[in-house]
């Protein structure tokens, strides 16, 4: 006998999206939960400080790719309101563009 397969009987394609499984990753804690002090948009940065990358999930303009979270690098310069960050990932060195929302400043 031939199995045929229904409609309702395939499976669900999975979701592609650029926050994919980030449910722990951009979680919050309970006392943190909501929006950010407006103070970490007028941060700045000079060139060559060193500027980690702590993505804030309550905004999203300006965040980097999810595995640049917790990473630290060099900035380089200004990119309008955002900057360009220098990261060593593994063997080679990658610059993202990432607003200062999203930045803290490194020891």
């Amino acid at each position: 006998m031939r199995s045929e397969t229904k409609e309702s009987e395939k499976m669900v394609k999975a979701s592609k999206g650029g926050r994919r499984r980030t449910r722990s990753v951009l979680r919050r804690r309970a006392r943190e939960r909501g929006l950010s002090p407006i103070t970490h948009i007028f941060q700045t940065f000079d060139v060559g400080e060193k500027a980690s990358v702590s993505i804030d999930p309550s905004i999203h303009k300006g965040q980097p790719h999810v595995r640049f979270h917790g990473k630290t690098g060099t900035v380089l310069g200004s990119r309008g309101a955002a900057y360009l960050i220098s990261v060593r990932m593994g063997g080679k060195v990658k610059q993202i563009i990432v607003r200062p929302e999203h930045l803290r400043k490194a020891n």
